[in-house]
């Protein structure tokens, strides 16, 4: 039997959005015809009763004729096909048309499938809506699916779902949700969106002509929504109060600023007090229609993530050079440095800090499961237990010195760490002006608990914040620039050349990599991310000289040139070290392991002239040359999902979960324990 993964096989079709029944209705339904000497799928359509040849695009459209008539309860005789649509003497055709009930010449659901992509296909699904007066519009490739209300000409408001036969569209516009409702139809999972191309969407629709900071005003709504989330994963009775539920748009507004309002009180020191919310009404309940009916909480940090990364590339980031690393490679960083319950973690150029959150989730993981209980979800509502949130308040720091970023930042360690950060506002490499900018008191106000916590980590007697007691740094500094200041060169000896002379300009990369190792106490390690020259030009000598005197190289990973595409193709290696010296700790008590023959402390990484070097270089892309993710995909062609039902990058850095093959971390943590490398004894 023909099955429908083969008609859709290399298109941008899908069934993925459609019930069992319904596609297993469709396929015992086809039929082969000797067409030109060729087989040739056929299906007798449920609406027009003749023979149709089975394209991808037919076959989404059967799928879903069945839908509206099995689960919708829509009557075959309210349902055409290719009705003409009249633009002049032009007419055009809408793939499926449900007519009104009560008015059987006038189009009431206009369906549209032709175009494979959303913008496309949206556009062309309005100028239906608008020339027929149609009030509800559906575009779908099987895969994705979005439903708009169409106010107005120019406004289509997106809804959760097209009303069923019984139903009138105020009822989808009132129905009040549960945070388990918002869980059965999350979007995320169950049509495969994504959130940043939602926030595309928006921008092109709305707040391109909003007249506001898209970043700001989308950071306030996510926000608030997290909040309304976390509310109501706690309370199963409480409804959903980030939701278009047919108020006015003024009513709207006031409903969702008081939502921002209890966030901020929530979660202090990401919005100033007296911060408002600034798309007007009207622009608001597009964007929260667009937005209630994804889930953030207790999915992957990717879905929060991807949105940030995508609204901070275009705010800043990239301008400076600094770029956010993917969460793959984080997750390798993570799975080969080993962070435990008692190290003191801190990342210099922290971005949206997923290296301290991916650390933070992985520690909680451990902590879990040292007291018997599930590991539960990543990022998740329910409340930690004591022992986490102890370790995000004491161990974990984060600095960065943009302020927009450092917001996203603490935005999500504030919710992820359950109230609990430690993310500041600095200029790591600048650190001689530490003094000045912590005496501010705006400054004081937000970071001043965190900055208390970090100066006890410096060593005994040290006051110019040079050097520090962490256990492990993991950074991504930005790659372009350099850095000329004297002021700030003065305190680098890697701001000398190879020759011992002061340079006038070091790049920000460089002076990176001093700067953390300062960062580390004897037998700290560290994971950087490197332009790819550092490891190969023979003018960087001198800062492979610097670094091996310091500590012994661990290991040097090459990541692939697409790795941080579309914003850069530089070429980059994450660099993995350990600092000579140190004492090795018990990982659970924190107390030093002592030799039984010698009764002396086990040092964590004694000095040695020669030593192996793990290497490794990736080899699958993870994205195109456009910086698309390519995804995995099983035996029958089908992109694989993991436990949230997402997509799972194609990459060979580490084994998901076991849901895909071993790669460099397996490799790597073999490589250590055969070493006898002190974290992971």
């Amino acid at each position: 039997m023909m099955k429908l993964n083969d008609i859709f096989k290399n298109t941008s079709y899908d069934d993925t959005l459609f019930s069992e029944d319904s596609i297993t209705a469709i396929e015992s339904a086809i039929f082969m015809k000797q067409m030109k000497g060729v087989e040739t799928p056929y299906i007798k359509c449920l609406v027009r009763e003749k023979e149709i040849k089975l394209t991808p695009e037919e076959a989404v459209r059967q799928l879903y004729i069945y839908k509206l008539i099995h689960e919708y309860g829509y009557p075959t005789d309210r349902i055409r096909l290719e009705t003409p649509i009249h633009f002049g003497r032009e007419v055009k055709r809408a793939d499926i048309t449900i007519m009104d009930k009560d008015r059987p010449t006038v189009p009431y659901v206009i369906v549209e499938l032709k175009k494979p992509k959303l913008t496309e296909g949206k556009e062309q699904l309005k100028s239906y809506c608008n020339a027929t007066g149609a009030p509800i519009g559906v575009w779908t490739n099987g895969e994705q699916v979005s439903c708009y209300n169409r106010k107005d000409p120019n406004f289509f408001e997106m809804i959760s779902d097209i009303p069923k036969v019984a139903q009138k569209l105020s009822d989808i516009l009132s129905e009040r949700y549960t945070y388990d409702d918002l869980r059965s139809r999350d979007k995320i999972s169950k049509e495969k969106r994504s959130l940043r191309n939602l926030i595309k969407e928006m921008e092109d629709e709305v707040l391109a002509s909003a007249g506001v900071d898209s970043f700001e005003e989308i950071f306030k709504l996510i926000f608030a929504k997290l909040y309304d989330e976390l509310i109501c994963a706690n309370d199963k009775t409480a409804y959903l109060q980030f939701r278009n539920s047919g108020d006015t748009d003024f009513e709207l507004k006031e409903k969702i600023q008081g939502l921002f309002d209890d966030a901020k009180k929530k979660w202090e020191g990401v919005f100033p007090e007296e911060s408002k919310i600034l798309l007007s009404p009207s622009h608001l309940a597009v964007c929260v229609s667009t937005l209630q009916d994804i889930k953030l909480f207790n999915n992957n940090l990717d879905v929060v993530d991807d949105a940030f990364e995508y609204l901070m590339s275009k705010a800043q980031k990239g301008e400076k050079g600094q770029y956010f690393t993917p969460r793959y490679v984080i997750d390798m960083c993570v799975k080969m440095m080993n962070p435990t319950v008692n190290d003191k973690i801190i990342d210099t150029a922290c971005g949206s800090s997923g290296f301290t959150v991916h650390s933070i989730f992985k520690v909680w993981k451990e902590i879990r499961l040292s007291k018997g209980l599930e590991p539960g979800e990543d990022f998740t509502a329910s409340e930690r237990t004591n022992d986490e949130r102890d370790f995000v308040r004491d161990n974990v720091f984060a600095i960065d010195f943009d302020e927009k970023t450092v917001r996203v930042a603490r935005t999500l360690n504030l919710i992820a760490g359950d109230g609990q950060t430690n993310v500041l506002h600095l200029n790591t490499l600048d650190y001689s002006r530490w003094n000045e900018v912590t005496k501010q008191e705006d400054w004081n106000d937000t970071y001043n608990e965190g900055f208390k916590k970090l100066k006890k980590l410096q060593p005994k007697g040290s006051r110019d914040f040079s050097k520090f007691n962490f256990d492990l740094v993991m950074a991504n500094p930005p790659f372009a620039g350099d850095i000329k200041e004297q002021t700030i060169l003065s305190h680098y000896e890697l701001a000398k050349n190879h020759n011992g002379k002061w340079q006038k300009k070091v790049g920000r990369d460089i002076l990176f990599i001093e700067r953390n190792l300062n960062f580390l106490k004897p037998g700290g390690r560290m994971a950087v991310v490197l332009p790819q020259g550092r490891f190969n030009n023979a003018s960087d000598k001198y800062i492979r000289d610097f670094i091996a005197e310091r500590c012994r190289i661990l290991a040097v990973v090459g990541l692939h040139g697409n790795v941080f595409k579309p914003h850069t193709g530089t070429k980059t290696s994450v660099l993995f070290v350990q600092k000579w010296g140190g004492t090795v700790a018990d990982p659970k008590t924190g107390k030093e392991v002592v030799d039984e023959k010698t009764g002396k402390p086990i040092e964590a990484c004694p000095k040695r002239d020669d030593y192996p070097i793990f290497f490794a270089t990736m080899q699958k892309p993870s994205k195109d040359n456009s910086g698309d993710k390519i995804y995995v995909k099983d035996e029958h062609g089908e992109i694989k999902l993991d436990s949230h039902n997402h997509f799972i990058v194609d990459h060979d850095l580490y084994n998901h979960d076991n849901m895909t093959q071993d790669g460099i971390a397996e490799a790597f943590i073999e490589f250590a324990k055969k070493e006898g490398l002190s974290f992971f004894r």
